[in-house]
């Protein structure tokens, strides 16, 4: 027994796997809401930091602040 699939399950059926970063730019584009990219790539740089100071780069990173 087969149902029929509405319009947006065929349209996400259809649409390819992309990443999170292409699905949030192509969000940003859309949307027009650009204020939100300083937000983001603050927050990557400070996920970097965070994981860049349990490396042997940690004693450069303490440097800097």
């Amino acid at each position: 027994m087969s149902r029929r699939l509405s319009e947006f399950e065929k349209a996400s059926a259809n649409q390819a796997n992309i990443g999170l970063i292409a699905e949030l730019w192509g969000f940003l584009k859309e949307n027009r809401k650009w204020w939100m990219l300083p937000i983001l790539i603050l927050l990557l740089v400070l996920g970097l930091l965070i994981l860049l100071g349990g490396t042997g780069l940690a004693p450069l990173i303490y440097t800097l602040f």
